[in-house]
């Protein structure tokens, strides 16, 4: 038996190309007494099948086989869900099974040739008698062995080769670290070095298609400077009604100030109207709002920003378009329509927290102030530079402050043109100073407050050193304090002081005439607001503005002023000056604070009360009572969001002359518009 147990070792090894060593069987296990403990069972034969080419590993007689410690955590496991992210291709079918013992001998319970070639080369050495039956199941054992060993060495070897590539995509940031093994995890027992490289390259592949989908780069795809744009808009369609109840006073009591200025003068010696608003024939519009902005990030916590509108002209205070609208040179006949430059400015951010930062703007920006519109138009574009700062004090209060110098008039270089010897410059400025808090009152209430103050440099009209003019190109050396734009309700003076003499017939004729503000602007403003958000998702908000014209000088306005006046004496002589330096409001708004989501809603009423002189109309809501002073009144509106990026609104204004003759206005305003 001995014999030939060294004989078939020894062919075995000398058909792998292996040096013949010849070494005595182990001794079979003696049987185990009653009481003890029986040694361990040999491994399953059929674990221990290996298949055709590969190598067994080097595993000298009696070495315990290395220990593999499971992965405890993070890099170290390799989950059921990590082996399924993969994509693993599924193993290969399992080994032949190894025929039992019995079935080693041929007879009627041969097995039939295996696919093993080992397996195949015992049955044949003890069918020739070179084995016994004994010495072959023996052999086969031990070969079982061997496997069990060459497959704990493999499975340590795929555990470090997922280990390798989880860290370093670990280290390479692509992936987080991964949480603690799970009671359930799937551990992968054996992996072939080609499906090694295919779990790499399909890792890598999955890396970066997810940094592609979810923008972490672009490769040479996009340039860099593109993710550095945000681009936004809107448009909006809009009708418009105007109308005009019975009462008004259309006896040519309203000149249009601003049709006078921005024309030839007018010749107050004349016998036909100065050009007049509408007061008593209602008018109805379909207009159109486009706004086109984009702003970049240029590094180093500077921003670019820049935004096109539309608009029937240049003015202010107001984007709308007219659909068929004739004027400036544009519409009517399906013509195309102007487009303006509205925003344009570049700004500074000394840090990312909102809470902390102190920021710089230089061009053509927003409302940097905290106001409302009775002062100022949500339209309205400010040009110049302005310096806001906020800091939190504490988790209840943060301060802020603004302060900024915006141009609003700059003299022609060539005025007047029709002289050789210029006039000197009648600039005009604004200068705005700010200072303010934000409060968090509770869980659910917030609050904010701040006191403005506005000195308008200039913008007061002034008497022109007396002259004569010839015809209507002379020019008075102050036309240009005349207001470039305005919509109605200040008090207005002459500027020019004509001599009466034989040019002009001693004033009867030729009495060419500009107007200007008859008194200084210098608002002093407290705005508050308060919201509410006890009612989630719906907010509610109180929002109030004081203001009050400290530049306001009464004598002159009722010595000067032309208009805002009690109707003529009986005598004839002009009636006191009616008007005011004072303005406030008071809304409430209900609902959503954005539309973020189909059927979010808002609804409001505000009341406002502007008195002729308080502000300079040239520059505040352009909705309300057609824009202007002078006039108070309410408003009733609601909104929907018909999807997260369109909704409709209703607007209802309904507003009346304060001093001078009667005046009352109703608008209705339905807008559909959509964001992007």
């Amino acid at each position: 038996m001995l014999a030939s147990s060294v004989c078939a070792v020894s062919l075995a090894q000398s058909i792998a190309g292996q040096p013949v060593e010849t070494k005595p069987p182990a001794p079979a296990p003696a049987p185990t007494a009653p009481g003890t403990t029986p040694a361990p069972a040999p491994a399953d034969p059929k674990a221990g099948e290996t298949k055709a080419g590969e190598t067994k590993p080097e595993f000298k007689a009696g070495a315990e086989p290395p220990a593999v410690t499971p992965p405890k955590s993070g890099v170290e496991a390799v989950t059921k869900g990590e082996v399924e992210a993969s994509n693993l291709p599924p193993q290969a079918a399992p080994p032949q099974a190894q025929p039992a013992p019995g079935d080693l001998m041929g007879g009627q319970n041969a097995a039939p040739p295996s696919q093993n070639v080992t397996v195949n080369l015992i049955n044949r050495m003890v069918k020739k008698g070179l084995l016994t039956k004994e010495d072959a199941e023996e052999l086969l054992t031990q070969a079982a062995a061997d496997a069990t060993e060459a497959r704990t060495r493999a499975q340590a070897d795929a555990v470090e080769v997922a280990r390798a590539v989880v860290q370093d995509a670990v280290n390479q940031r692509v992936i987080p670290d991964v949480p603690m093994v799970p009671d359930d995890a799937v551990r992968v027992t054996y992996i072939p070095e080609t499906v090694k490289k295919q779990i790499r390259d399909e890792i890598r592949q999955e890396v970066m298609s997810k940094a592609k989908s979810e923008n972490w780069v672009e490769g040479k795809k996009q340039p860099e400077w593109v993710s550095r744009f945000r681009v936004k808009g809107d448009v909006r369609i809009r009708y418009e009604g105007e109308f005009f109840p019975e009462g008004n006073d259309n006896t040519g009591a309203f000149p249009n100030f601003n049709a006078i200025n921005t024309g030839a003068p007018f010749d107050t010696s004349g016998t036909v109207f100065s050009p007049q608003l509408d007061v008593d024939k209602d008018r109805n519009r379909f207009r159109i709002r486009v706004r086109v902005g984009a702003e970049a990030d240029m590094g180093d916590n500077w921003t670019a920003g820049v935004r096109i509108a539309t608009g029937e002209s240049n003015i202010p205070t107001s984007p709308n378009q007219s659909f068929g609208a004739a004027g400036s040179g544009q519409g009517g006949n399906f013509s195309k329509y102007a487009i303006w430059l509205d925003r344009a400015f570049l700004k500074y951010e000394s840090s990312p927290n909102p809470d902390k930062q102190l920021s710089v703007v230089l061009g053509r920006g927003d409302n940097p102030f905290f106001s409302t519109d009775i002062i100022y138009d949500d339209d309205l574009g400010f040009d110049g530079a302005y310096v806001t700062g906020r800091y939190k004090i504490s988790q209840h209060v943060t301060p802020f402050a603004v302060a900024g110098a915006f141009p609003i008039f700059n003299t022609d270089l060539n005025f007047s043109s029709v002289q050789p010897a210029k006039f000197a410059s009648t600039d005009k400025y604004l200068y705005g100073s700010q200072i303010g808090a934000d409060f968090n009152i509770n869980k659910h209430t917030t609050a904010k407050l701040a006191g403005a103050y506005y000195y308008f440099d200039g913008a007061e009209g002034r008497q022109s050193t007396p002259f004569t003019p010839l015809t209507a190109s002379d020019a008075g050396d102050t036309d240009g304090t005349r207001p470039s734009f305005a919509q109605k309700g200040n008090t207005y003076l002459p500027l020019r002081r004509i001599i009466p003499n034989a040019n002009n017939n001693f004033g009867t004729t030729n009495q060419f005439q500009y107007y200007g503000l008859a008194t200084k602007f210098q608002p002093l403003a407290i705005t508050a607001k308060i919201d509410y958000n006890g009612f989630e998702p719906f907010q509610v908000s109180l929002m109030a503005e004081y203001i009050k014209n400290l530049g306001f000088d009464r004598s002159r306005l009722d010595t000067l002023g032309v208009n805002n006046r009690a109707p003529n004496s009986a005598g004839g002589n002009p009636g006191h000056y009616e008007g005011g330096d004072t303005a406030w409001m008071v809304g409430i708004r209900a609902g959503a604070a954005t539309f973020e989501k189909r059927g979010d809603w808002q609804v409001g009423v505000s009341y406002k009360h502007i008195e002729s002189d308080a502000v300079i109309d040239g520059f505040n809501d352009s909705d309300f009572g057609l824009g202007g002073t002078n006039q108070q009144g309410y408003t009733v509106w609601g909104g929907i969001a018909l999807t997260p990026r369109t909704s409709l609104g209703v607007r209802w204004v309904s507003t009346k002359e304060i001093a001078g003759p009667p005046l009352s206005i109703d608008s209705l305003f339905i807008d559909f518009g959509g964001r992007f």
